[in-house]
């Protein structure tokens, strides 16, 4: 048992390492990536809608792009601007307001035979321990998420695929491969509309989105290590 759990361990941590080696290998992926609208100016989330907890006053994007890291992804085009976004939303007790960017990319980005929407801003009035994920379901619905709780698509965008990995760097032919590896987060159906946490902010999906997995693959190498060193 003990070592089918080291194994499982080592698995996991191999699966977002090779999600992380994206620009090495020129991979690209086709996700909603996740954004910080601070100071007016948008800036990669380093942790995914499921556990951040933005104050009142705050500003959250979603950018549905092709990208193999934070470097390469699109940022939301609508600009950050709370007070544009929220300014005909009161401000309630025991609630806080998250201005939300919904932005769903290029043509060039949509997967085949979709045309993505126009790009939106909406204000989440929600209680004031939401966390992103909650003030994105609260005026984005439908969301999709698949079994491992990965978010897929906003507002039913895309009507399918999730996170697909794309063959090709830029200058090539692209096409859809595989599914990017599980998420840790809580899927809408069971927590209330949380997608995934978030990763380190340099891995294509795994950063921004995908839920807890590279704390977790981080906890799990070192116990791994830790066993071993006493069983030296």
């Amino acid at each position: 048992m003990r070592r089918t759990r080291i194994a499982g361990a080592v698995l996991l941590a191999g699966t977002v390492t090779g999600l992380a080696a994206g620009p090495a290998q020129a991979q690209e992926y086709r996700y909603w990536s996740f954004w910080d609208g601070k100071g007016g100016s948008w800036a990669y989330a380093t942790e995914g809608p499921a556990t951040q907890r933005p104050a009142d006053g705050a500003v959250e994007g979603f950018r549905f792009t092709v990208g193999a890291d934070s470097a390469g992804a699109g940022k939301p085009r609508p600009a950050a601007g709370f007070d544009a976004i929220c300014r005909d939303t009161p401000v309630k007790d025991g609630r806080k307001r998250i201005g939300i960017v919904l932005d769903f990319g290029t043509a060039a980005d949509a997967p085949g035979g979709e045309r993505p929407p126009a790009a939106r801003t909406e204000c989440a009035q929600v209680p004031e321990d939401a966390s992103a994920g909650e003030a994105l379901a609260a005026v984005a619905r439908p969301l999709r998420y698949d079994a491992n709780a990965l978010l897929c698509a906003i507002a039913g965008y895309p009507k399918a695929g999730c996170a697909e990995a794309v063959n090709g760097s830029k200058d090539g032919s692209k096409g859809s491969a595989s599914s990017t590896a599980p998420s840790a987060g809580a899927g809408e159906d069971r927590a209330g509309g949380n997608s995934g946490g978030g990763g380190s902010g340099d891995g294509g999906p795994s950063a921004g989105l995908l839920g807890g997995a590279a704390a977790v693959v981080a906890l799990g190498a070192a116990a791994v290590w830790q066993a071993r060193r006493r069983r030296g």
